[in-house]
Parts: structure tokens; C-alpha cells; sequence
């Protein structure tokens, strides 16, 4: 009798002393509804029903095979409380109504300071949906949209509006309309995701002083659209074959004080495609087997390029629509690597070549006139027409580069200097004669 008084006694402080983890049993929302404040719902290895509403402080932790599905009629997960943490699941099935005033996600959030971490998405219009919401964190998310054949049927992988202060890292997203779209959002870290087959692997719209770093832009139309924003920081990034009729790695369209250093731009239509843009620092890119390198209209002003290896490009850069003014080709005595497309001498090797980088083309009339002319810019008919128009002085200068660097100064000085002696030695023979040869140097090769 003793003993059940005791376990009658302590039986209150037991259950006030447990931890506050609810365990997966019947419909999902209900779970929720009965789950308290900062609790944490483990989910097991099946599929629950959407939709749901998560309006308090919880935890939800699924594991492998753990999937939450969506009725088709809106989003599939709600977060309209703050400190939410969703983990290790599946979310799939939302609406793909365009034609709502809600625009609808497999997780659309509404409040601050939540982690959405290890969750993949599938079947849905936008896939997940930050809406004024801040300081919130998005890793490690696999989101899988339905491909390039309809891409405008469908919505965004990340979508990021009115929200600031948030971290997106470590996530893949492929086959979207757009993998990551922000607009009006600012001061967001984007770090570390691979983006490919989408419309626009990144666009942007009036959004200020976000940074992006280590990015993998992949077989996109166009790697990343950076339209009426400032401030914006591009470090370590990579745009790697998006392309396409208008394709290009990077556009930067309206955009002011942006940063765009460490990057790499390899096998794009346009490497760097710049249009109506103020201010732009680019140091210390690879631009490299581009179509076009940089496409830079008349409308962009004060753009520096430093630094930059801009090397075997079909066409190195192209100014287009008129002469813009204020673009520097080097800062500080110090231009750009253009490789074997440039060659040029550095006598003293100091590193920086002896004369100016200068490109000539007429090709600049063709595309402004033709669209159509970066599909053919490979043909061997553009190279005659180069030739033609070179012929009748019709080329403009696109860029000018008065201090082009030279890596292994002393040593490609030095080929250079053979080269040259070799030329004059192969037209002393032609002009002069071996007689002549002999003469100077002697038949062993000795002065006499």
C-alpha cells in the first residue's frame, strides 16, 4: 500500500520533469495543435497529410522516408510562428494555381528566426517561400522542380520577398522557373548552392547589399540576373555553361556598386553581360572559352576591370550601342591577363606589358542589328567578314587596356626576344642571302 501512495506521489513530477517530445501518432495537424510551446514532434518513417499551419514554437523532426503531402490546394506548410525548426523530411503537393492572390509553396514562411534544414521538395509552384520574413535559415535543401519544358508553369525554388537578413547555404536547386529570386530583400547571405536548368539560376530586383559566395550557376538560360539592386558582393562563384540564344553567366541590367571578384565565367554565351550599370568593381575573375567575355554597353558607366584573366574567348569583349565613358580597363597601373589572345612583351619584367592591349572588330554592327549573330559567331563567315571590314578601316575599338599583365614576365619576354631574333635571321636569309650570313657571323658562327 505504501508503495502505490509513493507512485501515486511521484507520478506528477515525473510527467512535469519529462522533456516536451511528442511522438507521431494520427493526423499530423492535430499533432501540432496538441503539442506545447517549444516542444518537438518526431515523425517517423511514412507519409503524413497536408496542409498544415505551424503557429506556435516547435520543433518537427522527420527521418529517412519521413514525407509530408499537400492536398494540391495551397501550401503544404504554413510557418506562422517564429523558432520554428523543420528537419530531415519530404514535402510535396502543393497548389499550382497561378491564378490566386496567394502564391502558394511546398513551405512558405511568415515569421522570423526559423530553420528549415535537410528537407527536399517535389511537386509544387513555388518551393519554399520566405513572404516579410527575417533572419531565418535555409540549409541543405534539395529542391527538384519540373524541368525546363515547363518552366512557365511553375514557380521558383527559393523564393525571397520583402524578406531581409536571411542565410540560404548548401542547397541544390534544379528544373525551376528560377532557382533564387529575390526582390525587394536585402542584406541576405546566399553561400554555397548549386543552381542548375532553371530560367535564371539567380534573379534579382530591388535588392540591396546581399552577398553571394561559392555558388555553382549550371546549364542555366541565364546564370544569375542582377536587375535594379546595389551593393550587391559576388565572391567565388562559378557560371559554367548556361547557354543559350541571349544566354550569358552574369547580367548586371540597372545595377549599381556591385562587387564582382574571385568568380569564374567559363563556356557562356556572355561570360559578363552589362547593361545600364554604374560603378561596377571586377577584379580578379576567370573569364575563360566564352563566346562573348564581357558584352558591355554604352549605357554602363565607371566600370573597372583589373586583374581579370579574360583568355580564349571567340570574342574577348564587345562595346556595344556607342562609346560609353569612365570605363577603366586597369586601376593602379594594373590591367588584365588576356593570355595567348594578346601577347605582348615585358622587357624590364616588372609584370606589365610594354605596350597597351587594344581590340579592333566590326562585328560590334552585326550584333546590335542581329540577334541572331551569337549563334554563328564560331562560323568561319564572321572571320571573313572581319577581315573585310578590316580592310576597309570599318572597326571600332572596344576596349583598350594600357597596362595588360603578363604572367612569367622574364621568361615570355625572353621567348618573345628568340622569337623576333629567329624572324630577323629567317629575312636576312631571304633579303641578303646565306653569303650575307657568313659574312656577319663567320661560317662557324663567329664574328669575323
Amino acid at each position: 500500500m505504501k508503495k502505490r501512495m509513493l507512485l501515486l506521489l511521484l507520478l506528477p513530477l515525473i510527467v512535469i520533469t519529462l522533456p516536451k517530445h511528442s511522438y507521431a501518432a494520427g493526423n499530423l495537424q492535430s499533432l501540432i495543435d496538441g503539442t506545447k510551446e517549444g516542444g518537438v514532434i518526431h515523425l517517423e518513417n511514412k507519409t503524413y497529410e497536408g496542409n498544415i499551419v505551424i503557429d506556435k514554437t516547435i520543433d518537427i523532426i522527420g527521418k529517412k522516408g519521413t514525407v509530408i503531402k499537400g492536398d494540391r490546394t495551397g501550401n503544404v506548410i504554413s510557418i506562422r510562428a517564429p523558432h520554428v525548426t523543420i528537419k530531415n523530411l519530404t514535402v510535396t503537393h502543393s497548389s499550382l494555381n497561378r491564378n490566386s492572390p496567394e502564391e502558394f509553396a511546398a513551405i512558405k514562411v511568415y515569421t522570423d528566426y526559423n530553420v528549415i534544414d535537410s528537407v527536399a521538395i517535389n511537386h509544387f509552384f513555388h518551393g519554399i517561400y520566405l513572404s516579410q520574413a527575417h533572419h531565418n535559415t535555409i540549409t541543405n535543401a534539395h529542391i527538384t522542380g519540373q524541368g525546363k519544358g515547363i518552366i512557365a508553369k511553375q514557380g521558383n525554388g527559393l523564393h525571397i520577398y520583402y524578406s531581409n537578413d536571411n542565410t540560404l547555404k548548401n542547397n541544390m536547386v534544379e528544373g525551376t522557373r528560377d532557382g533564387m529570386f529575390f526582390d525587394y530583400a536585402n542584406g541576405n547571405q546566399i553561400i554555397n548552392n548549386q543552381i542548375s536548368e532553371t530560367r535564371y539560376g539567380l534573379h534579382y530586383m530591388y535588392s540591396d547589399n546581399n552577398y553571394f559566395e561559392g555558388n555553382t550557376f549550371t546549364f542555366n538560360t541565364g546564370g544569375a540576373a542582377i536587375m535594379h539592386s546595389r551593393g550587391i558582393q559576388l565572391e567565388n562563384n562559378e557560371f559554367i555553361f548556361n547557354y543559350g540564344h541571349k544566354s550569358f553567366g552574369l547580367l548586371l541590367l540597372s545595377a549599381s556598386d556591385t562587387l564582382i571578384e574571385e568568380n569564374t565565367f567559363f563556356l557562356n554565351q556572355r561570360g559578363l553581360y552589362i547593361d545600364q550599370a554604374t560603378d561596377t568593381i571586377i577584379k580578379n575573375n576567370r573569364i575563360l572559352k566564352n563566346q562573348i567575355g564581357i558584352e558591355l554597353w554604352a549605357s554602363s558607366n565607371n566600370q573597372l576591370f583589373t586583374l581579370n584573366e579574360i583568355e580564349e574567348n571567340t570574342i574577348p569583349a564587345v562595346t556595344l550601342g556607342g562609346q560609353g565613358s569612365s570605363n577603366q580597363w586597369s586601376d593602379q597601373g594594373k590591367g588584365n591577363y588576356w593570355g595567348k589572345t594578346f601577347p605582348v612583351l615585358d622587357l624590364n619584367q616588372d609584370g606589365i606589358g610594354d605596350q597597351p592591349v587594344s581590340y579592333q572588330s566590326s562585328l560590334y554592327e552585326l550584333i546590335e542589328d542581329q540577334e541572331l549573330t551569337y549563334l554563328f559567331l564560331k562560323s568561319p563567315a564572321i572571320s571573313i567578314y572581319e577581315k573585310m571590314n578590316q580592310m576597309f578601316n570599318h572597326d571600332k575599338t572596344m576596349f583598350k587596356d594600357p597596362s595588360p599583365i603578363v604572367k612569367n614576365g622574364g621568361s615570355h619576354a625572353r621567348k618573345m626576344l628568340f622569337v623576333l631574333a629567329a624572324a630577323a635571321i629567317i629575312a636576312i636569309i631571304f633579303i641578303k642571302g646565306r653569303h650575307q650570313l657568313c659574312i656577319i657571323f663567320g661560317r662557324n658562327g663567329r664574328k669575323t
